[in-house]
């Protein structure tokens, strides 16, 4: 059974930095691809950011670029999510999701990921 958990979530200040982590199972992580998604209220999935364990093809958010990084330790089954210079339009919950052999240019769909985390609250005060 796939299982993936999200934490490392909070309460922070304008500017401020959080990593988050995902515990992953039940899958062969070097053959998935594994993404960051996020859904604040009233709106849909946004793909923020994703990695192909395989071949290690990113895919990042405009509106993250430069900000946010993500990394996986292949080793420990985990991808993490770096985050910078949140801003108050981060608030979100956070999803870590992971799906078999995507290709490079499907990462960022949420729609192309079959399995999903619990997620966790991420909040960015003024």
């Amino acid at each position: 059974e796939v299982q993936l958990q999200a934490s490392g979530g909070g309460w922070v200040q304008a500017g401020g930095s959080l990593r988050l982590s995902c515990v992953t199972s039940g899958f062969t992580f070097d053959e998935y691809a594994v993404g960051w998604f996020r859904q604040a209220p009233g709106r849909q999935h946004e793909g923020i950011s994703c990695i192909s364990s395989a071949d290690r093809s990113t895919y990042y958010a405009d509106s993250v670029k430069g900000r946010f990084t993500i990394s996986s330790d292949n080793a420990k089954n985990s991808p993490y999510l770096q985050m910078y210079s949140l801003k108050p339009e981060d608030t979100a919950v956070y999803y870590c999701a992971a799906d078999f052999g995507l290709i490079a240019s499907r990462l960022g769909y949420p729609r192309e990921y079959h399995y999903w985390g619990q997620g966790t609250l991420v909040t960015v005060s003024s």
